[in-house]
């Protein structure tokens, strides 16, 4: 099962949902659709302004602990998937 939504694809395989969507497009979306500002997230999360505007530019290479704080705010989950390289 497949939903196109505006440019992007959402699937589901085994009752969870992936978007295709880049992290910083789906940060700046969830921000917006809570009304909040770069700054508001900014101030919630304890990070820089610079730092949110970096992540959603997709720019940098935010840590981890950054994007589970950003995350956290927004109501949002981060799931890391080992890649398994062929032997």
């Amino acid at each position: 099962m497949f939903a196109i939504i505006g440019n992007f694809i959402y699937f589901c395989i085994e009752s969870v949902i992936y978007c295709t969507m880049k992290y910083g497009n789906l940060i700046k979306e969830r921000r917006t659709m809570l009304g909040l500002t770069q700054q508001d997230l900014a101030d919630y999360t304890e990070l820089s302004l610079r730092i949110i505007k970096s992540v959603e530019s997709e720019r940098g290479n935010p840590s981890l602990k950054t994007l589970e704080k950003i995350a956290e705010v927004l109501g949002l989950e981060l799931i890391m998937k080992v890649k398994i390289v062929n032997e």
